[in-house]
C-alpha cells in the first residue's frame, strides 16, 4: 500500500461484508419544546420542533435478548434531549447536524436520517423544517 492509499483509508472503517445484516432503529414524533431560529421573538420563547430519527445500524450476530447487544434508542432520546436543551441554537440544519453526530457516535451506526420540523411557524402549514442524512 503506497502512502496516499495509506493516508486516504485513515479513519474509514472497515469494509462491510456485502449482505452484512443491518436493523433500523428509529424514533418518530418526538416533540420538545426548543430555543431555536434567526428572529428575536424565536430567541425570547421557546417553539415546538419535532423529531425524527431513523439510524441505520450493524446488527449484532447474536442479540440473545440482550440490550448491549442493540442500538438503543432511550440512550438516543436522552442525547437529543441534551442536545436541544443546550441553549438558543439559530438553524434547524445546525441542530439536525448535532442530532446526527450525537447518533454517529455509536460505532454500529453505520448512517443516520434526521428530520426537524417547526411547528409553529406559520398558522398555514403544519410545519417547516430540514431533513439531512449522515454516513460514516
Amino acid at each position: 500500500m503506497n502512502i496516499a492509499e495509506k493516508l486516504d483509508s485513515i479513519g474509514k472503517l472497515a469494509p462491510l461484508p456485502e449482505q452484512a445484516p443491518t436493523m433500523r432503529v428509529f424514533i418518530r414524533d418526538l416533540v420538545l419544546p426548543c430555543s431555536i431560529g434567526i428572529h428575536q421573538h424565536e430567541r425570547l420563547a421557546q417553539q415546538r420542533i419535532q423529531i425524527n430519527v431513523e439510524m441505520t445500524c450493524l446488527e449484532h450476530p447474536n442479540i440473545n435478548d440482550d440490550v448491549d447487544n442493540v442500538v438503543c434508542y432511550a440512550t438516543a432520546v436522552m442525547g437529543i434531549k441534551a442536545v436541544v436543551a443546550d441553549g438558543h441554537t439559530n438553524l434547524v440544519e445546525t441542530l439536525a447536524d448535532r442530532i446526527a453526530e450525537i447518533c454517529l457516535r455509536d460505532h454500529r451506526v453505520l448512517g443516520v436520517k434526521v428530520r426537524i420540523d417547526k411547528l409553529e411557524v406559520f398558522k398555514e402549514a403544519y410545519s417547516v423544517g430540514v431533513e439531512i442524512e449522515r454516513r460514516r
